[in-house]
């Protein structure tokens, strides 16, 4: 008769279970062979994280030193991607650059959904005045393009890395609360949530255990897509000079001085920082295309697979 210690120490793998590891990396598996664009995207989004994470090491230079001796420099030995007009390496700049860009597209893209998606949960859940009054306004927001509406915020809140989060999540909370508002319809009237709406459930029980997280799919989606046009914006709202402001190294800023003056004397000073940004955007959008076609149910029997 086996002990309880003994019945307990019994690995998954002997009973003949998979193991979580190994179902993980079998969900991986399947999303590779699946979704090759999605898993290309994965692949440069996670590229561009550790890029971020360990741009200390990564980096060859400070980024903000400058060298009055190796002004203009083109790439080589001594700057692997030249150096700018102040003599600051290119390369490094572009590496703590990432994490720059990242900080803020994740941070506004994660404020911004979960300010819209609240919105629109409880847009949906309660209905009526509320839900009349709250689309009147996203409405409003909505009206205007995402750049165009940062950039109002951005002009009137000054240059400074907090403000552009703010003026980049203000956006993102309409697109988000549709998103969500859309879910949360369809997902009220089923029949497990009037079950536990005639079993005595409260309205944040209802809401945010059984309401909330079947949204999680669209949720994830609707995140993955908003970061490519998050650090788009913040590229475009530094290259105005309404975004990060020096000496942060943004990949915008970079452009801002360059690209107007410099360009064809040194063009590796707009191609490289405009390949970061192309790489950073391309991911994100291939990324969240597969994700959508994965975790929407309307579309797994597509032929999208």
């Amino acid at each position: 008769m086996p002990t309880r210690g003994a019945v307990a120490s019994l690995e998954p793998v002997a009973l003949g279970l998979p193991t979580p590891k190994a179902s993980v990396l079998a969900t991986l598996g399947r999303f590779c062979r699946r979704k090759p664009l999605g898993a290309a995207g994965g692949l440069l989004m996670l590229l561009m994280a550790l890029t971020a994470i360990l741009a200390e090491p990564l980096a060859t230079h400070d980024p903000i030193e400058t060298d009055a001796g190796h002004t203009l420099s083109p790439p080589g030995a001594g700057h692997w991607l030249g150096s700018d007009h102040l003599g600051r390496d290119v390369y490094s700049r572009i590496v703590f650059g990432a994490r720059v860009s990242l900080t803020v597209g994740l941070v506004s893209t994660v404020l911004g959904s979960l300010l819209g998606g609240l919105i629109g949960l409880l847009s949906a859940y309660f209905g009526g005045a509320i839900d009349l009054v709250s689309q009147r306004v996203l409405d409003i927001l909505q009206g205007l393009p995402l750049l165009v509406l940062a950039l109002v915020m951005s002009a009137a809140l000054g240059p400074s890395l907090p403000n552009v989060i703010v003026a980049i999540s203000v956006p993102i909370i309409p697109r988000a609360a549709r998103v969500i508002r859309a879910s949360v319809l369809a997902i009220r009237e089923m029949q497990y949530v009037e079950a536990a709406r005639a079993l005595g459930g409260g309205h944040s029980r209802l809401a945010f255990r059984h309401i909330l997280p079947n949204t999680m799919g669209p949720f994830i989606v609707l995140g993955t897509a908003q970061l490519g046009s998050a650090v788009l914006v913040e590229a475009a709202l530094s290259f105005l000079g309404l975004g990060v402001p020096e000496p942060f190294p943004s990949w915008g800023r970079m452009l801002s001085v360059s690209a107007a003056e410099y360009a064809q004397k040194a063009p590796w000073l707009v191609l490289f920082p405009g390949i970061a940004i192309s790489l950073m955007v391309f991911g994100s959008n291939l990324l969240g295309d597969a994700l959508r076609d994965t975790l929407d149910p309307r579309l797994r029997g597509s032929g999208a697979r």
